[in-house]
């Protein structure tokens, strides 16, 4: 398995794959991998004839410092799980000044209003470290295509629109969210729960399903409140936020109309750990 650290050296190998006919997936992450990252990595697997995984907790998409303090770091545990998956995947592992060469900000972007909302609202300058380290692995990568979570489905809207505005001649797939057995979306966030936590996290999802059936007899406004109520019998979970909205805009749904797309999008902190999740609703 290669592995890279540097931008010029995964980018010459990169052009030189390309010029072999040979068709590059992109699979960025921040390590702690998972069973959400390895089904990403064998879907771009599956469509390429070789795979980059980025390894890379990025400073610039934390709003808090403790939460990039604690974000799990376990660099030789993911190597050796995706050695396990195939040989047709090269590791992309940067250190900090390497991406950011002493001028650690991110770019401002222009996401046509989708990072004003939900998650946009609670975490200030996420989405620009986000377009900014996600545009910078699309530029070195060079990739065919590039494989993201639909658990960050804002964050899919967002990475898709950037990929648009800045012309960027790479496909954005996203891949369905993978759950644990009692339903939690998959997250490395995961890992800092307690057992009896991680436990009673289906709870998040099972509101979220009982939301998407009252669609169609019970009011946005009834069903937001409905939520709520659940939430506020819940001594494990703190509801930071619950909305439905336009799954394409992620415009803040009033009604349910017939002719357009919609999800349920979540989260909650469970001992200290803030968990996000989404369901499509129609």
């Amino acid at each position: 398995m290669k592995i890279f650290d540097r931008k010029k050296e995964l980018n010459a190998f990169s052009l030189e794959e390309r010029r072999k006919d040979r068709t590059i997936g992109l699979v960025p992450t921040m390590g702690a991998l998972h069973s959400g990252h390895i089904s990403l990595v064998k879907k771009a697997l599956s469509e390429n004839d070789f795979v980059i995984v980025s390894i890379f907790v990025n400073p610039t998409q934390f709003d808090k410092k403790d939460d990039l303090e604690k974000y799990p770091r376990t660099f030789q545990k993911d190597v050796s799980l995706l050695k396990e998956v195939s040989e047709n995947i090269v590791v992309f592992a940067p250190t900090v000044d390497e991406i950011y060469a002493g001028n650690l900000k991110s770019e401002s972007y222009e996401f046509d209003g989708l990072d004003k909302v939900m998650e946009g609202e609670f975490r200030t300058g996420h989405f620009d470290g986000v377009g900014t380290i996600v545009e910078l692995l699309l530029r070195t990568a060079e990739p065919n295509k590039a494989y993201f979570g639909e658990k960050d489905f804002q964050q899919l809207q967002i990475i898709r629109k950037m990929a648009e505005t800045k012309d960027l001649p790479y496909t954005i797939v996203g891949c369905a969210i993978e759950r644990e057995p009692h339903g939690l979306a998959m997250s490395s966030r995961n890992e800092r729960l307690s057992k009896e936590t991680r436990e009673q996290a289906s709870f998040i999802h099972k509101t979220l399903q009982t939301a998407k059936a009252k669609i169609g007899t019970k009011s946005v406004k009834d069903i937001t409140d409905w939520v709520t109520s659940e939430f506020e019998k819940q001594p494990l979970f703190d509801l930071e936020y619950f909305e439905i909205a336009d799954e394409n805009t992620l415009t803040p749904a009033l009604k349910i109309q017939d002719n357009q797309k919609y999800r349920a999008f979540i989260a909650v902190y469970a001992d200290g750990v803030r968990l996000i999740d989404n369901l499509r609703l129609n």
